[in-house]
């Protein structure tokens, strides 16, 4: 099973946004953050200060695997995605922090790992002074997806 298959449960919100909307061959994911649970995020804080560059590439890794669980349920049957086409990646930082594209670097190779060449996409990378419910790291993920051949 590969890892497109094999991932993080899809934890929802109870907010009043749509996490997933179509549109024609493309889907447009909410920002992802790391979830650990429907309630609980994987750490807290900005890099530079509480958070060090290690924890933000894992809560990169974790907000990735969240992103690849809630394209699988908005796939529906006989669907896959075609390419990854742009991956926004908004890390929460003090002034100091210049890590921010190798936290960014370690999202992309989990897309990359997940879909092979499909999963190369565009991408920004910004540094931000807060996120929702103070994650390090949100991702913005936009795909293009295809009827199975």
């Amino acid at each position: 099973m590969s890892l497109a298959e094999n991932t993080a449960p899809a934890y929802g919100t109870t907010y009043s946004y749509e996490l997933a909307t179509r549109t024609d061959d493309m889907i447009f994911l909410a920002g992802q953050i790391a979830k650990i649970s429907a309630t609980e995020i994987h750490a807290a804080g900005r890099c530079g200060d509480t958070i060090d560059v290690e924890t933000a590439k894992d809560s990169a890794r974790l907000a990735a695997h969240q992103g690849i669980a809630w394209l699988g349920k908005h796939l529906g049957p006989g669907e896959r995605i075609e390419k990854i086409l742009r991956v926004d990646v908004f890390v929460a930082v003090t002034p100091e922090f210049d890590h921010i594209s190798e936290v960014a670097d370690a999202a992309s190779e989990i897309f990359i790992e997940a879909y092979g060449d499909a999963g190369r996409h565009a991408r920004s990378v910004l540094g931000v002074t807060r996120l929702p419910r103070n994650a390090p790291v949100l991702l913005e993920i936009t795909v293009k997806y295809a009827q199975t051949r």
